[in-house]
């Protein structure tokens, strides 16, 4: 299981930085994306997630590690969707505005095949 993990974290963030490194605004946006899926499975990869365990101590189990799932990871994944949902709305409306101006979805405002 954590080769799985671990490839997918690989997969998305390889996949992620060679979006980044396009000319075009929505390979970007995506790239962003991309990286932020690879983040967040980092993060809740870290916590070492048990399945079947709770993630909050009860009476009657003894408060080792292994009894528990640690809540932290969860809870920081969790918020980082929300902050990435929220960046990315405003990453496209930033674009399409830029769109809008400059009639191009380039990064740098050239149109292909125009001489700078």
């Amino acid at each position: 299981m954590e080769f799985a993990i671990a490839s997918a974290i690989g997969v998305l963030t390889a996949a992620g930085v060679y979006l980044l490194l396009r000319t075009r605004t929505f390979d970007i946006i995506l790239g962003l994306t991309l990286l932020s899926y690879a983040t967040n499975l980092l993060i809740f990869a870290a916590g070492r997630p048990v399945v079947g365990m709770p993630p909050v101590l009860k009476e009657g189990r003894d408060a080792l590690l292994s009894n528990y799932s640690d809540p932290l990871p969860q809870a920081l994944v969790l918020t980082a969707i929300v902050i990435a949902f929220a960046m990315t709305a405003v990453t496209v409306v930033v674009a399409m505005r830029h769109h809008s101006d400059l009639h191009s979805d380039h990064v740098d405002g050239q149109e292909p095949g125009r001489p700078q």
